[in-house]
């Protein structure tokens, strides 16, 4: 990593660092109700509680990797992700196609967008109801909350892209005599990549902002099933660790999405340094 990358990365921390720090002071000062919003030190020391409880360290083991590893956090991030990434699949898989075929197609366009605008602004949590009702409790309502919030990012981006294609590739393309079909594989779908890569980074974000609302209602476990534990006891503290812990979680999702974007689109002039 270059000086220059550093120093940014650096600059970010600044504005955490400054309102940690005034959390703190505020804390120590009797400002803040503990009970409403706890220390940064007491939601740190709660973190590794969450993370690492000591409780479930057994010296007959004799391994401290059953420690490390006997968390609830380890357990409520793999539910959680287990959710977020099969909800994506299926959403994201089916909007691919789907806005392909709308973008590429004005007969398509026609028939399906007045549908999709209608049920674009439902928001997903308005379908709790429905969800439980038609799947009962468990994973599969969350899955199906999760890939409705993934499916309309990915398919209104993947429309968009399709039909903002330049039209001057489309004419050379039509003028070196390309087919229907080579104008879509070798012109339009590649064009359009840098749409449908934003859509997936959005349709990521939002599956798993979606997973935490349904792990509220339908499911036992997970990040969001544990903040609202947290808040049927009043563990204020837990309350803020977990919240700190599906921000971290949802960094690092948006740090590799980042990254891959800037690999699979190394050719987009937009990218170039």
């Amino acid at each position: 990593m270059t000086q220059a990358k550093w120093r940014e990365s650096a600059v970010g921390f600044v504005v955490p660092v400054v309102i940690i720090a005034l959390w703190q002071a505020g804390a120590m000062l009797g400002v803040i109700n503990p009970q409403v919003l706890p220390s940064p030190w007491a939601v740190l020391l709660k973190w590794i509680e969450y993370a690492l409880p000591l409780s479930a360290y057994d010296p007959a083991a004799g391994s401290r990797l059953a420690w490390m590893f006997s968390g609830e956090l380890l357990i409520d991030t793999m539910g959680s992700m287990y959710r977020v990434v099969v909800g994506f699949v299926i959403g994201a898989g089916l909007a691919l196609p789907l806005g392909l075929a709308m973008g590429s197609s004005r007969t398509m366009y026609a028939w399906l967008n007045p549908l999709m605008q209608v049920l674009r602004p439902i928001p997903p949590i308005a379908y709790i109801p429905l969800a439980i009702l038609w799947f009962g409790l468990g994973n599969a309502p969350a899955v199906f909350l999760i890939a409705i919030g993934a499916f309309f990012p990915v398919l209104m981006n993947t429309i968009a892209g399709v039909r903002q294609v330049d039209s001057i590739y489309i004419r050379a393309a039509r003028n070196l005599g390309a087919s229907q079909s080579t104008m879509f594989l070798r012109v339009m779908l590649p064009a359009a990549v840098p749409y449908i890569l934003s859509g997936v980074r959005i349709g990521i974000g939002t599956a798993f902002i979606v997973v935490i609302v349904s792990e509220m209602i339908a499911v036992n476990n997970g990040l969001g099933f544990r903040i609202l534990e947290a808040r049927e006891y009043f563990w204020s503290d837990k309350i803020v660790a977990g919240m700190i812990s599906i921000g971290l979680l949802g960094l690092g999702i948006d740090i590799a999405m980042n990254k891959l974007n800037n690999h699979l689109l190394r050719w987009h002039r937009g990218l170039e340094s």
